[in-house]
This record gives structure tokens, C-alpha cells and sequence, in this order.
């Protein structure tokens, strides 16, 4: 066979700086230690593959957060800390190493992927299914890398290293990017259907969610096909297993002896009570269980990580994070001998409970206007800690608990997509940019969520309400900012909390700078984003 896959080819253009780490990735067989070659005519080579695009993945959340949700008005960053209040404020340098990681890592990811897709007619029927992965990765890869970045080259090959090759890939306009996505994506539920569901593994469910989204998320949304592929979803929830995870009060546990005035005997739940119950739901999404303690009306236990929540109805697709195997292919930080091991530790240690001590993460004044435990009885204690909570010093580091591993080496999974972004993409969907609807179909997805969340129904679903509900739901999450471009609304929005927060948003700042290092590789033949 002809050696056209050798150690040394390239993720992306910047090859210098990570052909160590592909020589790293393409080792997964440890301790063997099998070529590319040997590992496509081994029974389970292709099965290998795919859980490299995983392993992989694992790097690409560890500085995403910086790169989104610090860049929207849902957090800040302590002005003596590094480079965070620089990203905060919106004074990003096409040479910022945060720019030019995330760049790299999700093109590392997009060469594993595309190392089963050029080798896809080699894949026992047995493993058909890793080239159905490795289609839904890489459109994920170039997903994150169009929101942030906005134009940018499609890699639909593994590129040998030589920059006469790399010139087949300029940048290319932002709607061709998501012409290419969204034909990934749907090569992937081809390849995906009848594929039993794996939480931890890309899915026939998730790739139509995702390229409804990628529609949604387009320089003109298509909302007729989002609409489509997610009705097939939303609609038909009890088949792929997707639901909130939310207690019906007859079914909520009691947490503290209330008798009934009429009859003392029974126990009556209060609305306290029923409260406690939706707030551990909404924690439990994460993987977090909450020690005991109740008084008072309010629980008074602390959050903590527990691998028996992480794989939950409500997830879709996670990446998993964990000191052992997880299902089918092992973490970064396992230690294990079945899976090369990375650098990746945890998805972000900016967003643990701990992160905000770097001076990173920290709730703005913004964002804690809305998220009060008057107005988000739910979401505010199972997403803000409600230790560093105190709304009367306006200088106060207030902090978030939805990710409360301890230090470095987490194991909070980091979830790609659930069902609750779903829901509220199909309501989305049917709203089709118009400032309301009271189409019942929009307003029951939207309502299941605000009753999870233990708010009462709405009648009338405005998109100003639709965009309100996705920032407290999906605080941490990383979804913000892409929210406010995909609504039209991050100009407006970012330009007044950049004026009341003396920041230097501009209207091109929506995207980060094309990493420098990618121009200096191919002078004159990238351009840089404007602003920068």
C-alpha cells in the first residue's frame, strides 16, 4: 500500500506548533503502539480511530468559555488577572495564545475525523458507524470554528505537510461554511440511523438537532428545515429517550414534616418543598448532587460532582470527563493504557467553582440583575454560589456552581447539547424572527421549560422572551454570545454593556481575530477579520 498517511501530516496550516501533538494522537493503541496502516486492517482500528476524535475533543472546551461567555455580558474578569480582562473588554490580539489554541485544537480534532473519512471504504460493516461519528465531528469542529471565527477554511481532508496542498483551502464565505456543515451533518444521520444511543458518542438524534441549529444559525436562518428536523425530534422524544429531567409535584419528595391542618396525620408538600425538589432536577442535569439539609424552607447543602447523575435523559451528547473509563472510550486524564493520553484535564477550570479564584468567571452586575432568587427560584441556587452571593456590594466577585469540581482534574462532564436547547430551538424554529407567536406547538416547548424552571406558562412567546429564557437557562454554558448574533441582537445588546462597563466592544468584535500564526504560515493569503 502506498505510505500516502504518514506521522508527520498537519491538523491545520500551523504545523510547526502541533506535529508533536498529532504524532501523540495518531499513537492510540498504547502500549503497541500500531501506524495508521496497521490500525486500518485491525478488526477494531476504526473503533480506535473514532474514540481518538473523541480524545481529542477533550482539549477543545478547556478555553472555550474564555473565548464565548466571557466575551458576553453574562461575566467578567478581575482587572489584575492575565489576559482575561483583555478578552473580557473585547481588546483581543490576533497573537493571544487562547485565539490560537482553540483554532488549533478543533483543527485536531477535524484530522482525526477526517482520517476515517478518507479512509471510510476500508470500515467493516461493523464500524460503519465511526464514519457516521466522524462526519458529526467534524461538522461540529467547523461549527464552533464559524461562530467564532466567521470566515474560514472547510477541511474535508487530511492534509499532507506541504503548503501547496493547504492553498486548496482559503477562507471561504460564512454561508458556504454552513452549506458544508449542515451536508456533514446530514451524512451523519445517514450513517448514524439505527444506531443504538450512546450519551458519550455522536448520534442519529443529536446530528439532526445540531444541523437544525446550524441552520438557525446562518447569515439567513432556514427555519422551515430547522423547523422540520426538529419537530422529528421534539415530537418524537419517547423514541430517541429525550426529556427534561423534571418532578411532578405529586412525585416530589418530602423534605420536612408539614401536617396537614385538617388532618395532621398526612404530610402536605409546601411550595418550598416542591421548589427544593425542581432545584436539585435542574442541578442533577449537570451530574451534581446536593448534600443534605433543608430548613427554613430553603436547601442548605452544598453541590458536588456525581458520576452516577452525568447520563441523563436530558443530555444529548456530552463529552466525558473522568478519572476511569467513561463508555466505550477513556478521558485524557485517565492514566489508562487503552487510550493515548492528552494534555486536556478538565473542560474548563475557568468554570469550576474554583475558577473564578483566577480571576475569571465572575458574574457581572448585568447578568445578576435577572438572575436573582426572586425572579429564577431554580436556576439561581443550582447555578450561582450562593455563598459569594451579596447583591448589596456592587464590587462583590459573585461566582458559579454549576461546575463544582474541585481544582484541576474535574469530573463534571461538559455537555454539547440538551434536550432543553432543543426545545427552545424548535420554539425558535416556529417563531421564524418575528417578534411573537402564540403558535401552541412554540409555546408548549417553551413552556416546559419555564415550568421546569418553576415559572409560570406564558400564552404569547415573544422573541425578546425566548432570547431571556435561553441566557438564564444556559448561564456557563457557552451559549450566550452565539445566541445574541443568531437573534440579530449582539450589536445592541454588547454595545450597551460595553458602554456601562467602560469596555472597547465595536461591531466586529463579535468574532475573534484569524489566529496570526495562520498567516504567517501562508503570508498573503489569509485575511485578517476586520477591527483587528
Amino acid at each position: 500500500m502506498k505510505r500516502i498517511y504518514l506521522l508527520n501530516i498537519i491538523v491545520c496550516f500551523s504545523f510547526v506548533a502541533l506535529f508533536t501533538s498529532c504524532e501523540e494522537e495518531l499513537d492510540l493503541s498504547n502500549p503497541t503502539a500500531l501506524s495508521l496502516e496497521e490500525l486500518l486492517q485491525t478488526d477494531n482500528g476504526f473503533k480506535l480511530l473514532a474514540n481518538g476524535i473523541l480524545d481529542a475533543y477533550q482539549k477543545v472546551p478547556a478555553n472555550e468559555f474564555l473565548l464565548t461567555e466571557l466575551r458576553s455580558d453574562n461575566v467578567r474578569a478581575n482587572t489584575e488577572n492575565g489576559n482575561f480582562p483583555a478578552i473580557n473588554a473585547y481588546n483581543v490580539d490576533p497573537n493571544n495564545g487562547d485565539v490560537a489554541t482553540y483554532y488549533s485544537n478543533n483543527m485536531a480534532a477535524i484530522k482525526h475525523a477526517n482520517t476515517i473519512i478518507d479512509n471510510r471504504f476500508l470500515a467493516p460493516e461493523a464500524f460503519q458507524y465511526t464514519v457516521g461519528e466522524a462526519y458529526f465531528m467534524r461538522a461540529l469542529c467547523h461549527f464552533n470554528l464559524v461562530r467564532a471565527y466567521q470566515n474560514i477554511p472547510y477541511v474535508d481532508k487530511v492534509l499532507d505537510i506541504t503548503k501547496e496542498e493547504a492553498l486548496n483551502y482559503p477562507q471561504l464565505p460564512e454561508a458556504e461554511v454552513y452549506e458544508k456543515i449542515i451536508d456533514d451533518f446530514k451524512t451523519s444521520i445517514a450513517y448514524l440511523n439505527g444506531v443504538a444511543q450512546n450519551r458519550y458518542r455522536p448520534s442519529e438524534g443529536a446530528a439532526i438537532c445540531l444541523a437544525a441549529k446550524a441552520y438557525l444559525s446562518q447569515p439567513t436562518p432556514n427555519y422551515t428545515e430547522a423547523e422540520l428536523l426538529l419537530a422529528s425530534v421534539v415530537e418524537n422524544s419517547s423514541t430517541y429517550k429525550y426529556e427534561l429531567i423534571f418532578t411532578e409535584r405529586a412525585s416530589a419528595k418530602q423534605l420536612e414534616l408539614n401536617p396537614d391542618p385538617i388532618n395532621n396525620i398526612a404530610d402536605v408538600l409546601t411550595d418550598e418543598e416542591y421548589t427544593a425538589n425542581l432545584i436539585m432536577n435542574y442541578g442533577h442535569i449537570f451530574g451534581n448532587a446536593i448534600s443534605d439539609g433543608y430548613s427554613n424552607g430553603r436547601l442548605t447543602g452544598a453541590w458536588s460532582n456525581s458520576t452516577a447523575l452525568e447520563i441523563n435523559n436530558e443530555v444529548i451528547f456530552s463529552i466525558a470527563y473522568d478519572l476511569v473509563n467513561s463508555d466505550n472510550y477513556a478521558t485524557s486524564d485517565s492514566g489508562l493504557d487503552d487510550q493515548v493520553e492528552t494534555d486536556s484535564e478538565s473542560h474548563s477550570f475557568a468554570m469550576t467553582l474554583q475558577g473564578p479564584s483566577n480571576g475569571v468567571n465572575i458574574a457581572s452586575l448585568d447578568f445578576l440583575g435577572v438572575m436573582t432568587p426572586e425572579e429564577q427560584p431554580v436556576r439561581f441556587f443550582a447555578s450561582i454560589d450562593e455563598l459569594s452571593y451579596n447583591p448589596t456590594v456592587l464590587t462583590n466577585d459573585t461566582f458559579n456552581a454549576k461546575f463544582p469540581t474541585d481544582g484541576e482534574i474535574g469530573d463534571n462532564d461538559w455537555i454539547v447539547l440538551r434536550y432543553a436547547d432543543v426545545l427552545l430551538l424548535y420554539a425558535e424554529a416556529i417563531l421564524a424572527g418575528a417578534d411573537s407567536t402564540t403558535d401552541p406547538r412554540a409555546v408548549e416547548a417553551f413552556n416546559q421549560v419555564r415550568a421546569r424552571a418553576g415559572l409560570e406558562e406564558v400564552a404569547n412567546l415573544t422573541k425578546q422572551g425566548l432570547l431571556d429564557e435561553r441566557r438564564v437557562e444556559f448561564v456557563y454554558e457557552n451559549q450566550r454570545l452565539y445566541d445574541l448574533i443568531r437573534f440579530g441582537e449582539a450589536d445592541d445588546v454588547l454595545n450597551q454593556f460595553s458602554n456601562a462597563n467602560n469596555l472597547f466592544y465595536t461591531n466586529e468584535k463579535k468574532y475573534l481575530p484569524f489566529p496570526q500564526r495562520e498567516i504567517d504560515n501562508l503570508p498573503n493569503f489569509y485575511r485578517q477579520n476586520d477591527g483587528y
